[in-house]
């Protein structure tokens, strides 16, 4: 098996292109470890942009591990409902918990300590203790394996991830391994992408055995399923009120969280959906079609029994709500509008929302 490339020379290329290239993101302007790992754990499976709506917003609500740990679990939730993947919000404040109770509210500060938390992983634990701690951890995600892959001309064998695993050891930079291991993901984020590599960018192209044209591992095809949600909307003295329904605590996904009456995937409703949309979450394309209903029609079409409550416009934000419902609310002007003290007046079914009389 060939050597492959000088560590210094690849050292000095990759760092050399990040402090020139690296785009300005918050958390790498702190070497905070509880925003690093708040940070670490939003990006788990989501996109950039995603995860900067809702940091600040976590992080002012949540500033230190002891305030993330003393909160209740539905507000953190809340705090993190669009990012997805509610499991490591979960795992996040538990973890927080254990942190503030076993800790004295100290984090661990080498990768082998922080893998025994609830939820940090082999990747995270590497991320905190090279970029708060200094440890000369190399992290490896999707990005920097097929950078990795791509460097080598390795294909798919039964020694890979032995193999990625002792070339990101080697190549690490042992006196800058964070920003060593942050310039191996935005290599590739930005420029050794899965498709269409932009080689003619790259820092390290002249050390690649393969310049882009090694294969990246082909996604799974979505799978596409149907379902249809009820939207009931009231009018109440504290303005205008919604019916939303909890998810069972033993669900497989989103366990306790809130969302719209559940339909199922074709209602016989008389009336056309109020809004389509599609809707992923990890592997599944979810095409799904809202009714505006009434409590009368709610009862002839639905099929759950789970507990549902009218809740004020104005308490949207303040709920654990899945990405759907937060999604569907919001196309529907029923989120309260943060630049008016009050929410907005419900609006007519022309447009297209407001309930057939007896909806409440």
């Amino acid at each position: 098996m060939s050597t492959g490339p000088s560590p210094r020379e690849f050292r000095r290329l990759l760092l050399n292109w990040f402090a020139e290239n690296a785009r300005d993101l918050p958390w790498r302007r702190s070497r905070d470890p509880y925003s690093i790992w708040v940070s670490e754990i939003m990006l788990q499976q989501t996109r950039v942009a995603a995860v900067l709506e809702h940091y600040h917003r976590f992080l002012r609500r949540f500033p230190s591990v002891q305030d993330l740990a003393a909160a209740a679990e539905d507000e953190v939730l809340a705090h993190w409902s669009g990012l997805g993947y509610y499991r490591r919000a979960r795992l996040l404040h538990r973890t927080a918990q254990v942190v503030v109770n076993e800790m004295d509210g100290r984090l661990p500060q080498t990768a082998a300590e922080l893998r025994a938390l609830p939820g940090v992983g082999d990747y995270t634990s590497a991320a905190i203790a090279s970029i708060a701690f200094g440890e000369a951890a190399a992290c490896i995600d999707g990005n920097v394996e097929r950078v990795l892959r791509r460097l080598r001309a390795w294909h798919e064998d039964s020694g890979l991830r032995t193999k990625i695993r002792e070339e990101a050891a080697r190549l690490l930079d042992p006196g800058r391994p964070g920003d060593f291991n942050q310039a191996m993901m935005e290599l590739g984020a930005t420029v050794c992408l899965p498709r269409s590599p932009l080689c003619l960018q790259c820092p390290v192209c002249g050390l690649c055995a393969t310049r882009g044209e090694h294969p990246a591992r082909a996604r799974k095809p979505m799978r596409a399923r149907e379902s249809a949600y009820a939207f009931l909307l009231r009018k109440r003295n504290r303005g205008d009120e919604v019916l939303l329904e909890r998810r069972p605590p033993d669900a497989t996904l989103m366990p306790g969280m809130w969302e719209m009456p559940a339909l199922g995937p074709k209602p016989a409703s008389e009336d056309a959906p109020i809004l389509t949309l599609r809707h992923s979450i990890t592997d599944t394309n979810y095409f799904v079609s809202i009714y505006g209903l009434n409590l009368k029609e709610l009862r002839r079409l639905s099929t759950t029994t789970t507990a549902r409550r009218w809740f004020a416009a104005s308490e949207l934000p303040t709920l654990p709500l899945t990405g759907l419902a937060r999604k569907v609310l919001k196309r529907l002007h029923a989120w309260p509008d943060p630049g008016e003290a009050s929410p907005a007046p419900a609006l007519s079914r022309n447009r297209p929302i407001a309930l057939k009389p007896g909806a409440d």
